[in-house]
C-alpha cells in the first residue's frame, strides 16, 4: 500500500499561483503512475493531471493546458503540480491519486488510480 498527504492549498487571487504537493509513504513510490484530479463543490471529481512512473510521459485536462504543470521527484517521494494564471473556477478540493504504473501515457480515469490522498482546498478568488 501507499499513503498519500497532499498540502499546498489555499486561497489565491484570479491570476495567481499555488504549487500543491503529494507526499507518499509505504511501498516503493516510483513503480506508480500518479495523477491529480479535483472536485468542485456539488460536481463529481475530474481529472486534472497525470505523470507515468519514469515521468516520460504526461497528460493533462483540456482546461489546464498550459497553466498547470505536473512533476515528480522520486527520490524525494513526492508529485507536484505547478497552477499558474489560476481562474475562480479552479477552485476544487485538488487529490493526488497512485495507480500501477501503465506503458505510456498515464491513465485519466478515476477508476485506474487505487490509492488516494485526502486531498486540498484550492480557492481561487475573482
Amino acid at each position: 500500500q501507499v499513503q498519500l498527504v497532499e498540502s499546498g492549498g489555499g486561497l489565491v487571487q484570479a491570476g495567481g499561483s499555488l504549487r500543491l504537493s503529494c507526499a507518499a509513504s509505504g511501498r516503493t513510490f516510483g513503480i506508480y503512475d500518479m495523477g491529480w484530479f479535483r472536485q468542485a463543490a456539488g460536481k463529481e471529481r475530474e481529472f486534472v493531471a497525470a505523470i507515468s512512473w519514469s515521468s516520460a510521459y504526461t497528460s493533462y485536462a483540456d482546461s489546464v493546458k498550459g497553466r498547470f504543470t505536473i512533476s515528480r521527484d522520486n527520490a524525494k517521494n513526492t508529485a507536484y503540480l505547478q497552477m499558474n494564471s489560476l481562474k475562480p473556477e479552479d477552485t476544487a478540493v485538488y487529490y493526488c491519486a497512485a495507480g500501477p504504473r501503465r506503458i505510456g501515457v498515464p491513465g485519466n480515469s478515476i477508476s485506474e488510480y487505487d490509492y488516494w490522498g485526502q486531498g486540498t482546498q484550492v480557492t481561487v478568488s475573482s
